[in-house]
């Protein structure tokens, strides 16, 4: 397994407590629901191929649980519209 890159990310207090809730829901870290949110974004355009090694869904980005469709989409929440 490729070693995972490492860098300081500051959010506001009240967007990690979203994700922080978002990622109980779909039984990940905040840093993994991070990561997912990242790449589905990237995947999304265009920037990531869907063959992701590790972590990845058997049917290519479908969260734990489905997802909730009462959740903004990926891309405007990071982004930072909601």
């Amino acid at each position: 397994m490729p070693d995972s890159k490492r860098f300081l990310l500051r959010l506001d207090p009240r967007l990690f407590d979203a994700l922080k809730r978002w990622a109980d829901d779909d039984l990940r870290s905040v840093n993994g629901q991070v990561e997912w949110l990242l790449a589905d974004v990237a995947r999304r355009a265009g920037r990531l191929s869907r063959a992701r090694g590790k972590r990845s869904s058997p049917d290519g980005g479908t969260p734990p649980g489905g997802g909730h469709s009462d959740e903004p989409d990926a891309s405007l929440a990071v982004a930072g519209r909601t």
